[in-house]
């Protein structure tokens, strides 16, 4: 049994890189070291402790959190270092190596952190603890506010996939959830805060109903009856789990947003065998099709990775002219990085670097075609936008139902306000319109 004694007067900073997922669970850790009278210190104070959320999607993003974990030592150093997230799961001896580090944290561990603060004391090497993918079992409801006015909600944590690119399986174990009644809870307390939007976050959330014998189905009729909650948005879901009955679903219901973002990864039929996703091109074409026949107006976002083992130039030309012919509103483009341990380390084309980097301008380029041409379809329509509190210039930015990103000028009444709004014309600057 943990002396939470020694908690008294203490304070704690945390530091979150990567996904929203991370940002509920940092979320989550604050209010348990809350809850053991550990206060958040304040801006400019220095810490007792401090805790780094790490991500590892890219090889970047390791690199990322290397520096964060350096910086974060140098600006506390007395400061008791707990790193925990992907990158603490995937390489904790790599992390505990790093002078300053007193604590590593795995995926099981990070959400029950007050259990291994055995005592506030500096270490000489930082203590790792941690468990095998098999023994990554827990799930833990988190629930986070971005300055921004929306609330994140952890649905689902992990992924059964193994995609042959990926190595989140093995950072956050395999597919599980919160029971549906819990989810329920959690956002009437959004609604009680006052919070209007919620963002539906997790690893893989269509593939929810695991650990409860339920489905995404279920959980989301069950969502769009939480009074005061003004509407959902649905953060990510694979293709083969975004079923019509979903799409038809959202276009008629109460509270979620005719927004929709999908993970392509690939254009190219060959691409998606070479890293083992669960469907192929005709099946999302269909998917995108389905959205737009039933909702016009949807906003769809697609998740794109440039330059993989195996993408050849002619796998890149099919793919990209694939892209070119979907309706769609946005990319986010990915660069593919090696990660040890993945299975498409065993192809041998490899893309060189300046080609990643044309192949991905080549992309971001179509991106922003589609973008304009979706805000312009937009223009002299009437939305509902959520205002937000962050102040530009003189400016404000909000976010109608369809994602299209709304430029105003600054006022106090707008913020955490939903407000019907004319769309005006597309200032590409600014990505946003005016509203009139």
């Amino acid at each position: 049994m943990i002396d939470q004694s020694i908690f008294q007067n203490k304070t704690a900073a945390y530091y979150t890189l990567g996904c929203k997922l991370n940002f509920a669970e940092t979320s989550a850790i604050g209010r348990q070291l809350l809850e053991a009278s550990i206060m958040r210190a304040q801006k400019g104070q220095k810490a007792d402790i401090c805790v780094i959320n790490t991500c590892s999607v890219t090889e970047l993003a390791d690199k990322k959190g290397r520096q964060a974990i350096r910086k974060v030592i140098h600006q506390n150093p007395d400061a008791f270092i707990v790193v925990t997230g992907c990158y603490a799961q995937l390489k904790p001896d790599e992390i505990a190596a790093i002078n300053g580090v007193d604590l590593v944290l795995g995926s099981e561990q990070k959400l029950d952190i007050t259990q291994y603060l055995e005592d506030l004391t500096k270490r000489e090497k930082g203590k790792i603890i941690t468990s095998k993918i098999t023994g990554i079992k827990s799930f833990v409801p988190s629930v986070s506010a971005d300055d921004r006015t929306r609330y994140f909600l952890k649905v689902q944590d992990g992924c059964d996939y193994f995609c042959t690119y990926c190595t989140i399986p093995y950072a956050r174990g395999r597919s599980r959830n919160g029971a549906i009644a819990d989810i329920v809870t959690q956002a009437k307390n959004v609604a009680q805060e006052g919070g209007k939007e919620i963002v539906l976050t997790g690893v893989n959330v269509g593939d929810f109903g695991h650990s409860t014998g339920e489905t995404f189905f279920d959980l989301i009729k069950a969502l769009d009856d939480v009074e005061g909650i003004e509407r959902y948005r649905i953060s990510s879901i694979e293709p083969n789990l975004l079923s019509d009955e979903i799409i038809e679903f959202v276009a008629k219901s109460k509270r979620f947003a005719p927004h929709f973002h999908l993970p392509l990864q690939a254009g190219s039929d060959e691409v998606l065998k070479l890293m083992k996703r669960r469907y192929d091109t005709a099946l999302f074409r269909h998917k995108i099709e389905k959205i737009k026949s039933t909702l016009p107006d949807a906003f769809i976002g697609v998740d794109v990775i440039v330059g993989m083992r195996g993408e050849t130039d002619e796998f890149f030309a099919k793919g990209k002219a694939f892209i070119e012919s979907l309706d769609i509103s946005q990319l986010h483009v990915f660069t593919y990085s090696e990660r040890p341990g993945t299975q498409v380390l065993k192809i041998a084309h490899v893309v060189e670097p300046k080609v990643k980097q044309e192949r991905s301008k080549a992309l971001l380029d179509i991106s922003d075609e589609k973008l304009r041409v979706f805000y312009e379809s937009q223009k002299g329509t009437r939305r509902k936008a959520l205002f937000e509190q962050t102040k530009y210039g003189g400016k404000m930015h909000g976010f109608t139902e369809n994602y299209v990103k709304i430029c105003a000028d600054y006022a106090p009444a707008l913020v955490n306000q939903i407000v019907e709004v004319m769309i005006g014309e597309y200032d590409e600057g600014e990505m946003a319109c005016l509203y009139l």
